[in-house]
């Protein structure tokens, strides 16, 4: 009967072994803007996780990949994710939508790195240029997808989600450089290295660039961080590490991150595309209400946050 105990013993310590794992599951977009989740989600794939080291053996990063920040936001609603790297006006949407439940602000992660970018030689030089004009974006209701609709709307455009006096026309990143190339598309409001792509491989004309503005923020779902508060914790001393890393080491960082891009996209990327763009951009991890105070009325001017917003539960370092 000993031997009997013994040898079950052997057989289900792998398996309690394995239960004892726990899994957290972060998302990121295929974005120079998110470097940290493209650099940290390289190193998994490669055995040598940052965020793995940091948290300990037992903690298994599984990384998601998504276009833009409203299909992030979803997989937070659905549990399906835990923390996510996000654009600031879908982590805002997404809070005001749940009356300030299901998510918070935990860190910053980039400034800078957006553009609006027009065609080669076209008349486009101010807002009030582009009536009956498309400019594409990355996704409804994403940060860029607001920043025009409200750039838009300032220069006295109606502007609806499918039409208006101009079109503004969600398309994913990867979708935009074919489009803008044949000429089907006026203007494209995105992120790096798309921007910067659009500039060397189609000779679009940078007309305005984002240079302080908040591009990247990372997320939590409020139910995760309510009952793995120290597990977060560590998650977001250790993305400060990663961010402090990043600045300290760009040379090493920008050809992770090109090789990640490469990875997940399936699309070449010359060093000249990677060290253009970063340096677009700023990468921190302080996070603070003022800056996300102006996007809330961009947003509500153009009907993305209905009435009054309570920010006193948005950002919350844990």
């Amino acid at each position: 009967m000993l031997h009997r105990a013994v040898a079950l013993a052997v057989f289900l310590a792998p398996v309690l072994a394995t239960s004892a794992e726990q899994k957290l599951r972060v998302g990121h977009f295929p974005n120079i803007t998110h470097a940290q989740g493209l650099i940290a989600h390289h190193l998994s794939s490669q055995g040598k996780g940052w965020f793995e080291e940091r948290l300990g053996g037992d903690v298994k990063i599984e990384w998601f990949v998504y276009n833009a920040g409203p299909s992030a936001m979803e997989a937070v609603f659905a549990r399906s994710i835990d923390l996510t790297y996000v654009g600031p006006n879908p982590a805002l949407n997404a809070y005001v939508k749940s009356r300030g439940e299901e998510i918070r602000l935990i860190a910053g992660a980039a400034v800078g790195g957006a553009a609006l970018v027009v065609q080669p030689g076209s008349d486009l030089n101010k807002a009030a240029d582009f009536k009956g004009k498309k400019i594409a974006t990355p996704q409804l209701g994403g940060t860029q997808d607001v920043a025009a609709r409200a750039w838009l709307k300032k220069a006295g455009f109606k502007i609806t989600q499918l039409g208006g006096e101009a079109f503004v026309l969600p398309t994913q990143n990867a979708d935009q450089l074919a489009l803008f190339a044949r000429k089907e598309l006026d203007a494209v409001w995105t992120v790096e290295p798309w921007v910067t792509r659009l500039e060397v491989e189609s000779g679009a004309k940078v007309l305005l660039e984002q240079k302080d503005a908040i591009t990247t923020v990372l997320a939590a779902s409020t139910k995760f961080l309510n009952e793995q508060r120290p597990l977060v914790k560590k998650f977001a001393a250790a993305h400060a590490e990663l961010t402090e890393w990043i600045n300290a080491h760009p040379d090493e960082a920008k050809k992770i991150v090109q090789a990640e891009l490469e990875r997940l996209t399936k699309a070449k990327f010359k060093p000249e595309i990677i060290e253009k763009a970063w340096s677009r951009l700023t990468f921190q991890n302080q996070i603070a209400l003022a800056p996300i105070q102006t996007l809330v009325a961009e947003a509500q001017s153009v009907g993305f946050l209905k009435g009054a917003s309570d920010l006193s539960k948005l950002i919350e370092i844990p």
